[in-house]
């Protein structure tokens, strides 16, 4: 071959050489830590990096831009770590909006503030009445002119006084001392009253253990205990209609809504031990009030009676009516959200309606519906907070006391409670109520409040109602349309008007504060001022983790390969022991696998056996 053309072949041979010893593999890998962070420290986009391998021959430069950079990465965590925890405590905002539409107007209710004597259980209420007399008389010297009647009443209360005032010496009022609760001695009038209290004792069935109720005031205790013998009589009465004795003309002289005239099918009536007759009026669902307008012509006017007649005066002390502006589908607790009336005034109420939309799963402890409430709804009603809990302590008393409170709903299998049937209930009651309001029975922990809710805020408003110079010809035109015929004109009627005060309505929501794109950006924001980098930096970052677990990876098992290598037995040279072979020759017939390591080298060609280039002998290079 020619001395060019070899020359030349052998120039392109090295050329080929170097391009495959500079080809990069499709996976690098370091062979140590220094060289994996050298190539990311000098490749990288974080800032800072670079210096420490631009100030390696410097060492004191290298430590302090080390300590600045670790330091600053703390302190980026830190900060990391201040957002996931605000994250995941789920802040919410709230959002204020006012709309203006016609309102669909409010369910009102509206009871007589006085419990009636129905028929059913007039004769009782007449013996509880004789007893009570007594019972002042003795503590008091309190002479009570009770109305007496007739002859044959007379005789019936003899014939069955007896099994009542047997259950109300069981639960007989005392006056008992102040520090220790001892009754007071018989004949002792001379004892200063001031160091008395009054009140009854309840004990469990056995008489083992005793539940003092006491009050500092006399006329709480008297309605207390009168209040608890006369809920014993209403639980009494097989039928609950029997107490529905609606006499709607003689309560409400007078009924208007945007200047029409009520009638029977925008009110129902419900009778409440301790209120006596309610009306609830546009609670039906199928043909709702709407205001077109705002102010006080364009609401509900009612002119209702509040003379007492018939009534019981040991159960209600005050005169008036009471009335409660609710939400249809929602059970009017008239002794919560309830106000009174005067009687002769002219009571003005406006309203504001204003909705509250909460959100639920993890950014509050509300309820859609009540269904994930542990507390069986006892209301034929929607669910509301004070619903579940007066069903809770109703589950309760049916659960701990055999019988169920009168003031609430009736479960079902259960019977309300009285103490010809259940002689202690009183005594587990007031127990239970004690435990209750102490919330050891965790209904307020139970009871959550709803998503929605619909809130009415009210103002209220009084005048003299009729004025003096105008109440002769009211009353006289009262006398002839309503046979109102009483002694007391001034406190036998009052006026309420029930109106909104505005369109504009308040819808109180809420709103996520903290979303995942918020989340990502304030990480972003954090990141990019502690080292002024991208998402990209942050690939860069992952990539020299994932590295450094290879590298760890492939030191351990080398590491680990070398120790097993040295500590295996290994046959001396020269050595003709043919005990290994023997062994591997008696166990042929088990499998066994080869690890066989090769190192293949291609070989040159016949022509790159030759020198490239001059031979030192000055040969002409013929063969």
């Amino acid at each position: 071959m020619p001395q060019g053309e070899k020359t030349r072949q052998c120039k392109q041979e090295v050329e080929q050489q170097q391009k495959e010893d500079e080809r990069e593999g499709l996976i690098e890998f370091y062979g140590s830590y220094q060289e994996l962070f050298q190539f990311f420290c000098s490749n990288t986009t974080i800032h800072g990096a670079i210096r420490l391998v631009c100030s390696k021959k410097n060492k004191m430069k290298t430590a302090f831009w080390s300590v600045l950079f670790f330091l600053t990465f703390g302190l980026m965590y830190w900060q990391f770590g201040i957002l996931y925890r605000e994250y995941f405590s789920y802040p919410v905002n709230l959002n204020l909006n006012l709309n203006s539409d016609r309102l669909t107007f409010p369910a009102v209710t509206l009871c007589t503030l006085n419990p009636y004597r129905y028929s059913a259980i007039r004769k009782k209420l007449d013996e509880l009445d004789q007893i009570t007399h007594q019972t002042l008389l003795d503590l008091y010297d309190y002479n009570m002119s009770l109305a007496r009647s007739d002859g044959s009443a007379h005789f019936s209360r003899r014939r069955t006084s007896r099994s009542l005032l047997h259950h109300v010496q069981r639960h007989p009022l005392r006056r008992q001392k102040r520090d220790n609760l001892v009754s007071l001695p018989e004949n002792s009038p001379s004892v200063d009253k001031n160091d008395w209290k009054i009140g009854f004792v309840l004990c469990s069935e056995n008489n083992e253990d005793c539940f003092h109720q006491t009050y500092s005031s006399g006329v709480d205790a008297v309605r207390e205990w009168y209040s608890f013998h006369y809920i014993n009589i209403l639980a009494q009465v097989p039928d609950a209609k029997d107490l529905d004795e609606s006499d709607f003309e003689n309560f409400i002289y007078a009924c208007r809504f945007n200047e029409a005239t009520c009638d029977k099918a925008n009110y129902t009536h419900f009778h409440h031990p301790l209120y006596g007759n309610c009306y609830t009026f546009n609670d039906n669902s199928s043909s709702l009030w709407t205001s077109s307008l705002p102010g006080i012509s364009n609401g509900l006017s009612l002119v209702v009676r509040t003379e007492q007649n018939d009534f019981i005066p040991l159960l209600s002390t005050v005169t008036g009516a009471r009335v409660m502006v609710h939400d249809q589908n929602e059970p009017a607790f008239m002794d919560d959200g309830g106000f009174n009336v005067r009687p002769g005034i002219e009571t003005s109420i406006s309203m504001r309606k204003e909705m509250t939309e909460r959100l639920g799963g993890s950014y509050s402890d509300c309820t859609e519906d009540g269904s994930d409430v542990p507390v069986q709804n006892l209301y034929s009603s929607r669910y509301t907070e004070q619903v579940c809990i007066r069903s809770c302590f109703q589950l309760n008393m049916v659960e701990r006391c055999s019988c169920a409170y009168y003031f609430y709903p009736l479960p079902d299998g259960a019977e309300y409670c009285d103490y010809t049937k259940h002689i202690a209930w009183g005594y587990c009651y007031y127990k239970l109520l004690a435990e209750f309001k102490a919330d050891v029975l965790g209904c307020f922990h139970k009871c959550r409040k709803p998503c929605k809710m619909t809130e009415y805020q009210l103002s209220a408003g009084y005048s003299r109602w009729p004025s003096a110079v105008s109440e002769d010809w009211v009353f006289y035109m009262l006398s002839q349309q309503n046979k109102y015929n009483i002694t007391s004109k001034r406190n036998g009627v009052a006026k309420v008007n029930i109106f909104f005060e505005e369109w504009n309505y308040k819808t109180n929501g809420e709103s996520p504060a903290f979303t995942v794109v918020t989340l990502l950006s304030q990480l972003g924001n954090q990141w990019s001022l502690w080292f002024g980098s991208s998402v990209l930096s942050v690939m860069e970052l992952a990539e020299l983790i994932l590295d450094f677990i290879v590298i760890t990876f492939i030191l351990a098992f080398r590491w680990f390969r070398s120790k097993r290598w040295h500590s295996s037995p290994r046959p001396p040279p020269n050595s003709h022991d043919n005990t290994a072979f023997q062994d591997e020759a008696s166990g042929l017939g088990a499998p066994h696998r080869f690890t066989v390591e090769a190192v293949v080298t291609t070989l040159p060609s016949y022509n790159s056996l030759e020198p490239c280039g001059p031979s030192k002998d000055g040969e002409t290079g013929h063969e």
